[in-house]
């Protein structure tokens, strides 16, 4: 939690985010990711300052656990000093322990952003599926989080201005974008008309725009004209070469296949699960792990 000292911007941990979108679909399937098209409403994690504290804070968990369809997990929250924004003890359950850091008794509106991420660590913990490492495995709970609908909380948490600053998660608020992006894509969201945070708007912004790059990519039709002619002077090193080309920096490789004919290999723009296809002009490839349909000129 970044409590008043610097935040960090940009996209230092992106690419990690993808490899978290990517695990994610293969754990859950395409079908089980499909069931989370609504995102947790606003108003069902409201927190109001005439709340009471413990009795609210185990509303708003319940409410969370109900997201993430784990009925029999039963939260047990609690506050105390600590330096980071939450902790949970994960054991077998079905109950688990949650701490807030005691900042929430007065930042009641921001319960909701670190509950979403502790209950993620118990759905993921249940699941069985973590990056090694700590920092690794915090991404993937993030991405978690906001792919599966409760991670505008946490991007909404964030606030940031001349003396002041307030962050919760490991991503970068624009990663956080970023990832809210593909959501709003994959479900025709549009989520920055739940932002109370001026600055987590901006921040959606600038993560959309990242978002919309991976979808115009070559060899994908919707590429811009200096991307097509990078990719036809890589296609063409690698078809007189007939050896493998990866083209550093841009995605896809050329790789020959045998005698037949050569393959480019791409990752989805949707879940980045890479997709290999002959180069033969325009084709139609449809992505075996999240099923999106793309159109191609290879």
């Amino acid at each position: 939690m970044a409590n008043g000292g610097p935040v960090e911007h940009g996209f230092p941990h992106l690419e990690t985010v993808r490899e978290a979108i990517t695990a994610l679909y293969k754990r859950l399937s395409y079908d089980t990711v499909m069931t989370f098209s609504a995102s947790v409403a606003p108003a069902d994690v409201a927190f109001c300052d005439t709340d009471d504290l413990y009795l609210g804070a185990q509303r708003v968990a319940r409410e969370l656990v109900r997201h993430y369809r784990l009925p029999d997990a039963r939260l047990i929250v609690s506050f105390r000093e600590m330096t980071h924004a939450a902790h949970v003890e994960l054991a077998e359950g079905p109950e688990y322990f949650v701490e807030l850091n005691d900042r929430f008794r007065a930042h009641r509106r921001d319960i909701g952003a670190a509950l979403a991420h502790e209950v993620m660590h118990v759905y993921l913990h249940r699941l069985g599926l973590s990056f090694p490492g700590t920092r690794a495995n915090e991404i993937l709970t993030d991405t978690a989080t906001t792919y599966l609908g409760a991670g505008w909380l946490l991007l909404d948490a964030f606030r940031e201005d001349s003396a002041t600053s307030q962050k919760l998660g490991y991503l970068t608020p624009e990663e956080f974008g970023y990832v809210l992006a593909k959501r709003a894509v994959l479900f025709g969201e549009d989520p920055s008309v739940w932002f109370t945070s001026p600055q987590a708007y901006t921040a959606y912004v600038k993560g959309r725009a990242r978002a919309r790059r991976d979808e115009q990519q070559p060899p994908l039709t919707a590429a811009g004209w200096a991307g097509r002619r990078r990719y036809a002077r890589d296609r063409r090193h690698a078809q007189d070469h007939r050896a493998p080309v990866p083209a550093a920096g841009t995605g896809y490789a050329f790789t020959p296949d045998g005698q037949g004919p050569l393959r480019v290999s791409f990752p989805c723009p949707t879940c980045h699960q890479r997709i290999r296809v002959p180069v033969r002009g325009r084709v139609r490839a449809r992505c075996g792990l999240c099923r999106t349909v793309l159109e191609c000129d290879t």
